[in-house]
């Protein structure tokens, strides 16, 4: 699997506006907005200030939100522009992309406003979207015979079948009421696990070369796959909600696996680059999220919630905001504008993962670091917009004239 998506020649020419010409853009332009304006809207829930008419109670919106919402919409803009450059496929493109995109947004309005349309009709209309991407990306994998690449569609199913669940929790069909979050975050971790392991040391690699560093990111090995292997073990005893006695060991094996895969990749190295050392930021996250589950179930002074966030906004996240700035310049055929910038929303999304981390905690202060963190995190994605938002929207330049 090539680890660079930048080099599709295959793209026609369509009458739609720039914004649905590449699968990437209408997707990656509504991962940042709603970013934001999901977390604001649920902030002003929590403060009482608002009533979301939604059939998913408390936390439960949120959650949902920023798993099959936000999340989702950032992996389905990375697979729709990977996944023909895997093939050798055409793209989607035009108004297929634009009705996929429309489907997203139904979703989360039809969420929204659950309560009112029906529990029934708002999962139906959430979950056009994503059976919708799993057609049109089953469609490439299985006409281009691309049988690598079928964990992804095995990926997007598991993550479907979260969301459904999520919808029969909110319905009160199903008695454990966690069980759909605890799935999509899991597959999201596990996806990461998998992709960002083939790609961080891909990426870090052409870098330590372009700045004559004779360090090299080690080769896969027994180590990554042990790695990997107890990740996907620790998350499926996670999302089974298994005794502590078995979750509490497995998680923390995985979280130090993975810190120990992650030391040899060099990182360190990458810091001139923003869209590289978040990555390696991310990952570090997913270690740190890993750990800090596994220790919340052996200790209950830990609580959940801290390493449900290392993994939502400082592992999801992070990663989100990096490989959204990097597949928007590669693909528009823009150089970075501003690398102090890039650096800038980052950080931000650094700071607003530990601080929502330690807002956790039971030593106090959690409404001021709850909202140190919205704001830094509001921030990061504001920024996005600010700095890439013309690439998403406008015609793609010619690499030489960029």
């Amino acid at each position: 699997m090539s680890s660079e998506i930048g080099g599709i020649p295959r793209y026609r020419e369509t009458s739609f506006p720039a914004l649905f010409s590449q699968g990437f853009r209408p997707f990656f332009l509504l991962t940042a907005a709603w970013a934001p304006v999901a977390l604001v809207l649920w902030l002003l829930e929590l403060d009482g200030m608002l009533d979301i008419p939604t059939v998913f109670v408390g936390a439960a919106w949120h959650g949902h939100e920023m798993i099959f919402g936000f999340a989702s919409a950032a992996m389905a803009g990375f697979l729709m522009t990977a996944i023909p450059n895997w093939t050798g496929r055409m793209p989607l493109q035009g108004l297929p992309l634009a009705i996929l995109a429309a489907a997203w947004v139904l979703g989360r309005i039809a969420v929204a406003l659950s309560a009112w349309t029906g529990a029934v009709a708002a999962a139906l209309c959430d979950l056009a979207f994503p059976i919708l991407l799993i057609l049109a990306l089953g469609r490439e994998v299985l006409a281009g015979r691309n049988w690598r690449n079928l964990p992804m569609l095995a990926g997007l199913g598991l993550l479907l079948a979260a969301n459904a669940a999520s919808h029969l929790s909110a319905a009160g069909m199903i008695a454990d009421d966690g069980i759909g979050t605890r799935g999509g975050m899991a597959v999201f971790a596990a996806m990461l696990a998998l992709v960002g392991g083939r790609v961080i040391p891909s990426f870090t690699r052409n870098r330590l070369v372009k700045i004559g560093s004779n360090l090299r990111p080690a080769p896969f090995g027994w180590l990554d796959r042990l790695a990997l292997i107890s990740t996907v073990l620790a998350l499926a005893a996670w999302v089974a909600d298994l005794t502590p006695t078995i979750c509490g060991p497995l998680l923390p094996m995985a979280g130090i696996l993975t810190a120990m895969r992650l030391t040899r990749w060099h990182g360190w190295r990458t810091l001139g680059d923003p869209s590289l050392w978040i990555l390696h930021s991310g990952y570090a996250w997913l270690a740190i999220g890993l750990t800090l589950l596994g220790a919340s179930a052996l200790n209950a002074a830990i609580p959940p919630m801290a390493g449900l966030h290392a993994l939502s906004a400082g592992a999801i996240g992070s990663s989100i905001l990096g490989v959204m700035g990097r597949t928007t310049l590669a693909q528009t055929g823009r150089r970075a504008t501003s690398v102090a910038g890039a650096n800038a929303i980052h950080g931000l999304i650094t700071i607003a993962a530990l601080l929502r981390v330690l807002a956790a905690a039971p030593w106090g202060g959690y409404w001021p670091l709850l909202a140190a963190s919205a704001g830094a995190w509001i921030l990061a994605f504001a920024g996005f917009l600010f700095f890439y938002g013309n690439a998403l929207i406008g015609p793609k330049r010619d690499r030489r004239m960029a």
